[in-house]
């Protein structure tokens, strides 16, 4: 479990690694990755997993968000009240 950055992913809004896949190519610490085959949350689009071991990595870039045009990611400060 991640103590500083806790990423999640809105699977209603996301638009799945066929048709997008942006956090994918843009993070630079590979916070999210193809989901493992059938394992994806939403059952009719494949939706990228968060890397739960690399969460803690995230640089706050903000590349992924501003890559997520339907504004699927949601990154949270664990350290802010």
């Amino acid at each position: 479990m991640s103590k500083f950055i806790k990423v999640t992913i809105d699977d209603s809004k996301c638009l799945g690694t066929a048709d997008c896949g942006g956090c994918i190519k843009v993070c630079p610490v590979n916070v999210f990755q193809h989901p493992p085959q059938g394992t994806s949350s939403a059952p009719d689009k494949e939706v990228p997993a968060v890397v739960e071991e690399n969460q803690d990595e995230c640089t706050l870039c903000d590349l992924c968000l501003q890559e997520c045009n339907p504004r699927a990611i949601l990154i949270k400060k664990l350290y802010e009240p």
